[in-house]
């Protein structure tokens, strides 16, 4: 946290919460305390990750479009230029919601006790000041598959790649170094993608289950696959990538199976871009078929600043 942007880029962990809350509108004193600890949050960081420091423990940060008004007023700190919120999707069968959130904890390390810990510490700071409205821990699964069976994460960024995905830049340079975060928590018809053959379920996904190996894109008007839809081209044809740190959750013994999806952009318009192509199809109509098994709950839109940021919300 003591870099310049915050750990939207930190390694694959075996264990993450996702924390999603809202502020609570009837406390006078809400946004005072709500800044007063995002501004501790590298304090708290610490104090948790030093019970074991090879654990990469690391949580980034979120604020919403609403949140980040109230919580700036008179600071000064420029508002980033696309962020707004979550735009709910509606196609011809699904449909991508939006849902409530001001603020997004993305807490991340090997040890699902020290997520706990940092959890407990931090809701304890915010009080009444702030509410739940979604808490999820995801966990790593065998060698990083969802649980349909088949790796995720593949196109993600690597090496210098990555900033210049994920961190604002120039064309915001009040705000570079930041970067824009979207969430989406689905749960799957197990049962339904089991009655699928493997070639099936590869045909929809776009790899192969075993190697993962890419498969060929289809003819242009064909319904294409997830991979193939998730990728985004500009008008010049400059492909532009995004950063996934999905996880995996669920209970078996609740019968609930699922994955919550998480993209760090530099362009909000990527992940938007990317699930329209998913839900009304492209073209229109013939939508992402892994949408006929996996159902989206959640929606929400926020920005990741830069941990300095983050130290100026507790400045008087």
């Amino acid at each position: 946290m003591s870099q310049q942007h915050q750990a939207v880029q930190a390694s694959l962990t075996k264990s993450a919460t996702f924390l999603v809350l809202t502020i609570n509108p009837s406390s006078p004193s809400a946004t005072k305390t709500v800044r007063s600890v995002l501004a501790s949050v590298a304090d708290l960081a610490k104090n948790v990750s030093l019970r074991d420091l090879n654990s990469h423990f690391s949580c980034a940060v979120g604020i919403g479009s609403d949140a980040w008004d109230a919580l700036t007023a008179g600071t000064g700190l420029h508002r980033p230029a696309e962020l707004r919120p979550f735009r709910p999707i509606s196609g011809a069968r699904h449909t991508a919601v939006a849902t409530p959130g001001d603020l997004l904890f993305h807490i991340r390390a090997d040890r699902r006790d020290i997520c706990f810990e940092f959890e407990r510490q931090l809701l304890c700071k915010l009080g009444d000041a702030a509410a739940v409205v979604d808490d999820t821990q995801g966990f790593r699964y065998f060698d990083a598959r969802d649980l349909l069976g088949f790796v995720d994460g593949t196109a993600n960024p690597v090496g210098p790649d990555v900033p210049d995905a994920v961190l604002i830049a120039d064309e915001d340079a009040p705000c570079a170094g930041g970067s824009y975060v979207v969430v989406q928590k689905y749960v799957h018809d197990m049962a339904g993608w089991g009655r699928l053959s493997t070639e099936a379920q590869e045909a929809i996904i776009g790899r192969t289950k075993l190697d993962n190996m890419e498969l060929d894109d289809r003819p242009d008007g064909h319904q294409q696959a997830h991979k193939t839809l998730a990728t985004i081209e500009d008008e010049h044809g400059n492909e532009h990538g995004i950063l996934r740190d999905n996880m995996p959750f669920g209970s078996p013994g609740s019968g609930v199976f699922g994955t919550y999806f998480i993209g760090y952009s530099r362009r909000l318009w990527v992940i938007e871009k990317m699930l329209e192509r998913m839900f009304v199809g492209h073209p229109p109509g013939k939508h992402d078929r892994i949408l006929d098994f996996s159902t989206a709950l959640t929606g929400t839109t926020f920005y990741a600043p830069p941990a300095s940021v983050l130290d100026r919300l507790g400045e008087d």
